[in-house]
């Protein structure tokens, strides 16, 4: 039984929705807004993580603590550049990809993040010609690897669970822990995005206890990809659950649908977190 622990929510914001914005400009809007952190999708600072100069990365660096707000980590990891992929049956592409998340990881470690989340649903489907068996070893193997370096880096590597409809691979936390354990490695776990468990169809509180503290990070969106609270999805049940385990990283609100603009999807997805999260903030 997970004993009750009341601790601080942190949240942040992941910058894709600012589409077209410079990061700093990310920075300093959400710190206006009030969240914590944000969380950056290397694709919106370039197609390859490997073409941005140390200078630069202390750039974005000073630029966040600037503004006062945490770089929190990385995620959508593999959009660019094209041609990743996890468990792909060529021994090539696999090792290039590895390479390349190497590169993410010590690029988090640059920026002083913490976390990198591995969704990229369409560079890990089971591929043609291969058993789900196959590409369950491939990829176990690529975040062994992977585990490894993030450790080196001080940062986490954690695996997302997406449903059926996004991907054919890891579609449950459950299969997402499984992999975790698999792995063994401490800084390969787990994280939690509320949009996915939705679709899983048993109570997200179980889903939750179930992952403990494997679970590094969570998403934040209703189940049809907009922002917490402008949907039906109601996040009490979800924030007395992530209390329940002692959960003490970051909820980072991600949407998928734009409209109707970023400050306004921003301002009240946290307005709406805060209210939810109140009964939970220690007195000040």
């Amino acid at each position: 039984m997970w004993a009750a622990v009341k601790v601080r929510m942190k949240f942040s914001i992941c910058n894709e929705l600012f589409e077209g914005w410079a990061i700093e400009e990310v920075f300093h809007t959400a710190a206006e807004l009030g969240y914590d952190g944000v969380e950056i999708a290397p694709f919106t600072l370039a197609d390859s993580v490997e073409a941005i100069p140390q200078s630069r990365r202390r750039e974005i660096v000073r630029a966040a603590e600037s503004s006062g707000v945490e770089i929190v980590g990385l995620h959508w990891l593999l959009v660019k550049p094209e041609g990743m992929y996890i468990n792909h049956p060529d021994e090539a592409i696999r090792r290039r990809t590895r390479d390349y998340l190497d590169a993410l990881i010590r690029f988090c470690g640059d920026l002083g993040g913490r976390v990198l989340v591995f969704g990229s649903p369409k560079q890990r489907n089971v591929h043609e010609g291969l058993t789900y068996v196959q590409a369950w070893e491939y990829a176990r193997e690529t975040f062994a690897h992977c585990a490894e370096t993030a450790e080196d880096a001080g940062v986490y590597l954690c695996i997302e669970a997406l449903p059926l409809r996004e991907t054919n691979f890891i579609n449950t936390v459950a299969d997402a822990v499984r992999m975790v354990r698999e792995v063994g490695k401490p800084h390969f776990r787990t994280m939690l995005d509320v949009k996915s468990m939705c679709s899983e169809g048993k109570p997200i509180p179980q889903i939750i206890e179930e992952a403990g503290d494997l679970a590094m990070h969570v998403h934040a969106n209703d189940a049809g990809g907009r922002g917490p609270g402008a949907g039906d999805t109601d996040f009490r049940e979800i924030a007395a659950a992530l209390r329940k385990t002692g959960f003490d990283g970051y909820v980072s609100v991600e949407v998928f649908d734009f409209k109707p603009d970023p400050v306004t999807i921003a301002r009240e997805s946290l307005a709406y977190l805060r209210r939810i999260w109140e009964d939970y903030r220690p007195d000040s």
